[in-house]
Formats: C-alpha cells, sequence, structure tokens
C-alpha cells in the first residue's frame, strides 16, 4: 500500500469517527441539487439524498463524505446505484484512468472474486465503445463495482461536487459538477447498468 493510499484510508476512518469541526450536514448536497437540475432531488436524513431522471429511467443515491485535514476538511460526494446481477459470488472490481499526462483508456483491477469467470466482464468495461465516451472525459477520483447478493452495487466518487472548507484562513469553497460532467456521470451509469446486468 503507497502512502498516498494509507494517508487517504486513515482520514477516511478517522472521518467516520467523529464528522470534521465545522460540517455541516446537507450543506454540500445543497450546492450540488442546483447542478442535478431538471434531475428531481429527494433530501434524506444524514447528508443523503435520492436522484432520479424526471421519466424515473434512472436513480441513484448521493451522500457525503466528510474527510478531516490539517486545519481543514473537505465534504466529497459519492454517487451510487445498484444493478441487478445474472452470476452469484462476491466480486469488486476498482477502475481508473491510464495515461500519466492524457487520459488513454480504463483500466480495470479485480480485488476480489473469480478471475476466469470475470475476464469477460472486465474485458467488455475496458473495451466498451459507449462506456468509453462516457468515462473518459468523465472526473472521477475512485469508481467501484462490487456484487453480492443483491446484485451490482456501483459506486462513483467524482472529483467535483465537493466542497473545501479551511479554517485558517476561514473560507469555505464548493466545486460544481458541471453540467457536462453530469451528462457524462449519467452515461456513464446508464451503459453500466446495462452491462452488469448480464453478468
Amino acid at each position: 500500500m503507497s502512502s498516498t493510499t494509507m494517508f487517504r484510508s486513515l482520514s477516511e476512518f478517522f472521518s467516520r469517527q467523529r464528522p470534521p469541526s465545522g460540517y455541516r450536514p446537507g450543506v454540500t448536497l445543497g450546492h450540488l441539487r442546483r447542478d442535478l437540475a431538471p434531475l428531481v432531488f429527494e433530501p434524506l436524513e444524514g447528508g443523503r439524498a435520492h436522484v432520479s431522471t424526471p421519466d424515473g429511467g434512472l436513480g441513484f443515491d448521493v451522500r457525503e463524505l466528510p474527510q478531516s485535514q490539517f486545519l481543514m476538511h473537505i465534504v466529497a460526494t459519492e454517487f451510487s446505484f445498484h444493478a441487478p446481477g445474472l452470476s452469484p459470488g462476491a466480486a469488486k472490481i476498482d477502475l481508473r484512468h491510464t495515461g500519466t499526462i492524457r487520459r488513454q483508456g480504463i483500466a480495470c483491477r479485480l480485488r476480489s472474486g473469480e478471475g476466469v469467470e470475470l475476464a469477460s466482464l472486465i474485458g467488455r468495461l475496458q473495451g466498451d465503445a459507449e462506456l468509453l465516451t462516457a468515462l473518459m472525459p468523465l472526473d472521477f477520483r475512485r469508481l467501484q463495482l462490487e456484487r453480492g447478493e443483491a446484485g451490482w452495487t456501483v459506486r462513483l466518487e467524482h472529483i467535483g461536487a465537493s466542497e473545501v472548507v479551511n479554517r485558517m484562513p476561514s473560507f469555505r469553497r464548493y466545486i460544481r459538477l458541471t453540467a457536462e460532467q453530469r451528462a457524462h456521470l449519467l452515461k456513464a451509469f446508464s451503459e453500466l447498468r446495462a452491462i452488469l446486468s448480464r453478468y
């Protein structure tokens, strides 16, 4: 495990134990609600909400992820949805962009599950033209697919749709989810749901 990954894991662990000082549940989602218009936005308790398209064809959940830093905290947003699956067995796959300076593709890392059985899915995720059209320009920090007894759960943490709160000097800055990024997010979710439902 790299030092960056370890620091992030520790930061998330302590954030879950006690919310950062100055964290205001629901504030970041209030900003995000405007960015997601005209989608249907239903606030829930504890910095969570359910979002759906007006026709009800696609729905997903969002939740705030407060992360403590030195003299500041970040409120990131996690988007998630569930998709049915055809095959039994637990599996976990991480997706990331490839390329150092310019994005060149999508790489999948199988974190758990049967490699032979999931090889076809991984090949599809890395090579599906429609999915790549959505994922390549999508600015995500983390994208994870996890299969359990109830099917697949997709979790995505966007680089935008987040708030930076500093204590010294005191300031708050919300990083918008642009209309272009919103469109890529919805297309990615739609394509992922269609692909995962076959596995």
